[in-house]
């Protein structure tokens, strides 16, 4: 029987490509979002790929219209056997030159809206004993960057989250598992319509990856039963970076992040933005940046064979160390 699927956040973007992958490998699939002409055009995607899709119209932010929606999607599709959080609204701006609305909104889809997602589906999974929840999470619910300290905020939360239901779900002794995915800087039409308070039009920093390999990584984790799966070296490098030398990152920000996220080309005077409201048309998965994204992460490869990695290396060790020990009783 093919697994029932929902991506939240599923007609763009990282979404969009989750949408995608899951089609392919022969899941039903079940997308939430907030633009019935992009959802029209995703569920084609995944009736095309030969899998059973369902649209929904709703806002994550809404926690009785996600319960509903959770609600449909067992008497239309089947058990929920995989739940993806992925809507997300982002703003790029000081923290000053927020409002609280603003702020407000951006927590309210980027945690609260997962907040919504898992307790829908443990609402229905903690009886069955079994299923998976994925948070999407980012390199920044590690490491915060100046301009997005609303989205930074919200995917902190989201870790304080995933540590505080795990070992409940342990002291259950229950099946259901919920794990997070970090993703790096993902060339994703964010760029083009986060509401942005700066003057040029933002940019991503640093290396930047297709979605593509950030879905391959989503439905890696929700059926790898890991707490955490980190997506491409950058995401590694900034964490561990941040764990070891926090104060000299915050230098380094000072002096790069802002600028760094400003592409000098002054953004439209009617540019619309998606923060309250969906922006029209199809935006699909891929932004503005196709020219340097990357489609592999080598990185993402030897996290998903850790384990035949990590018996190599002990292999290659071994025979170092007896070659030594050979060379050393000859001499």
């Amino acid at each position: 029987m093919a697994e029932v699927v929902v991506v939240t956040g599923g007609t763009a973007g990282v979404g969009r490509a989750t949408v995608r992958e899951f089609a392919r490998a022969g899941a039903d699939v079940a997308i939430l979002a907030r633009d019935q002409g992009r959802i029209d055009a995703t569920v084609a995607e995944v009736q095309a790929a030969g899998a059973r899709a369902l649209s929904i119209f709703v806002d994550v932010a809404d926690g009785a219209a996600v319960e509903a929606a959770a609600e449909r999607i067992e008497q239309e599709l089947g058990a929920v056997d995989i739940w993806v959080n992925n809507a997300f609204a982002g703003i790029f701006s000081s923290f000053m030159d927020m409002s609280e609305a603003e702020y407000r909104r951006v927590t309210d889809v980027s945690y609260f809206g997962q907040v919504h997602g898992t307790r829908a589906a443990l609402k229905r999974m903690l009886p069955r004993d079994r299923g998976t929840i994925v948070l999407v999470g980012s390199t920044l619910a590690y490491r915060g960057i100046p301009l997005q300290s609303a989205y930074c905020g919200a995917k902190h939360a989201l870790q304080g989250l995933l540590d505080s239901i795990r070992p409940e779900l342990e002291y259950r002794d229950s099946k259901v598992h919920v794990t997070m995915v970090q993703l790096p800087a993902l060339n994703t039409p964010q760029f083009d319509w986060a509401r942005a308070h700066i003057r040029p039009k933002p940019r991503s920093v640093g290396r930047i990856y297709q979605p593509e390999v950030a879905a391959r990584a989503i439905r890696f984790a929700a059926h790898a039963r890991r707490k955490e799966v980190w997506v491409g070296y950058t995401t590694v490098q900034a964490i561990r970076g941040d764990q070891l030398a926090s104060s000299l990152v915050d230098e380094y920000l000072a002096a790069t992040g802002v600028e760094g996220q400003s592409s000098g080309v002054p953004i439209e005077a009617d540019r619309q933005d998606n923060l309250f409201d969906p922006v029209p048309g199809d935006f699909a998965a891929h932004g503005r940046f196709d020219d340097r994204a990357h489609e592999t992460s080598w990185q993402m490869g030897l996290n998903r064979h850790r384990a035949a990695v990590a018996d190599g290396f002990a292999a290659g060790t071994l025979a170092a160390g007896m070659d030594w020990l050979l060379r050393r009783r000859r001499g």
